[in-house]
């Protein structure tokens, strides 16, 4: 098997469609303790996921109407503190939609403000 060309991309930002831009960003911002920021384009409001000059950033566009379609990318949250986290989360507006327990894992897939999908897991001790 032959190894694969190297990569010349990298993974710099997550966009995300809304009708509320800074609202939703204050949501993620707080649900992940990261800043938010104004983005490099005008309307647009920024998350820094990874810390302020270095990995992607979650990017918030504020447009008319969001297209409803579910594309199965869906951001995952994990934790140690899953029951004070869900707690924290749903206090913040997210809303628990589904909730899957494993013998090795329990994750709850909830919604943001916005409706979209994201899941808060953790991994169970043995």
């Amino acid at each position: 098997m032959t190894a694969p060309a190297p990569a010349r991309v990298s993974f710099a930002a997550l966009n995300i469609d809304c009708t509320d831009a800074d609202a939703l960003a204050g949501f993620w911002g707080k649900a992940l303790g990261r800043p938010v920021s104004p983005g490099k384009v005008a309307g647009d409001t920024a998350v820094d996921t990874a810390g302020p000059e270095s990995g992607p950033r979650m990017i918030f566009h504020t447009v008319p109407e969001v297209d409803t379609a579910t594309n199965g990318f869906r951001p995952v949250l994990v934790t140690e503190y899953y029951a004070d986290e869900l707690d924290r989360l749903t206090g913040l507006g997210a809303k628990p939609v589904d909730e899957v327990s494993l013998p090795e894992l329990r994750w709850t897939t909830l919604t943001d403000p916005a409706g979209n999908e994201f899941d808060l897991v953790t991994l169970l001790q043995a």
